[in-house]
């Protein structure tokens, strides 16, 4: 069986109905049976598509899972193509395409390294989430209409229970990564503040059990995010 095949191009995707005769428009708030699908590789080669591979994503429904090749096509401007926003809320599009529109979105996290005047810096360890038991850099999801930076002033107070103030020059890394075959993209913000003063951590209960200052290559040594490993060797 062909796999579906998920093209996007400034914003939108090629879709095809169920006999594959494409492309087709998505209609928002739309409910109803099941209409319109992501293309298979054949599909898009009798449109005379040329497309670049980019990855292959593993997408679970239940006890199956769906691969999907995630690609880049090689035209101008897709007229005819259908917008994401209108797709994810179309319930006449197959749910695995509007599945893989929401893997195609970017998860922003928020970092900040604390440095003191001992060159040391801060890290937490944590008892929730994807690095429970591990020690990281304080930051963390940021939230819907929220900035980076404000973002990841708050992730401090939340979890350290101290103020940092952060400027906008005193961001030192965007990075971003695909971590697993689910495909889920992490676009990661992290910063860097000095403070004088030696301030007494208030660890929010529930999600930091610990709360240390280390030296930049004990943090390094314990670090478990590929993200502030790469944040703290920028300051080496």
């Amino acid at each position: 069986m062909s796999r579906p095949l998920y093209l996007e191009h400034d914003g939108k995707v090629l879709l095809v109905d169920l006999e594959g005769n494409g492309p087709q428009k998505a209609v928002m708030g739309r409910v109803g049976d099941v209409v319109l699908r992501l293309p298979t590789e054949s599909e898009v080669k009798a449109m005379e598509i040329d497309w670049t591979e980019r990855r292959v994503n593993r997408i679970r429904f239940g006890s199956e899972y769906h691969e999907v090749v995630y690609g880049f096509p090689d035209i101008e401007w897709p007229e005819n193509w259908t917008w994401k926003d209108k797709l994810i809320s179309d319930g006449c599009v197959n749910p695995l395409a509007r599945e893989c529109v929401y893997r195609s979105m970017h998860r922003v996290v928020s970092k900040v390294i604390i440095q003191n005047q001992r060159n040391e810096v801060v890290m937490a360890k944590v008892k929730r989430g994807f690095f429970t038991g591990h020690w990281t850099l304080p930051g963390g999801f940021v939230d819907y209409a929220e900035h980076p930076l404000e973002g990841a002033m708050r992730e401090v107070l939340e979890e350290l229970g101290i103020s940092v103030q952060i400027a906008s020059d005193d961001l030192i890394q965007i990075a971003e990564r695909i971590f697993t075959s689910e495909g889920i993209h992490f676009l990661s913000f992290t910063y860097r503040c000095e403070i004088r003063d030696q301030p007494t951590f208030t660890p929010k209960q529930d999600e930091i059990e610990e709360v240390r200052w280390f030296t930049i290559d004990e943090a390094l040594a314990r670090a478990a995010s590929l993200f502030d490993v790469e944040a703290l060797r920028s300051l080496q």
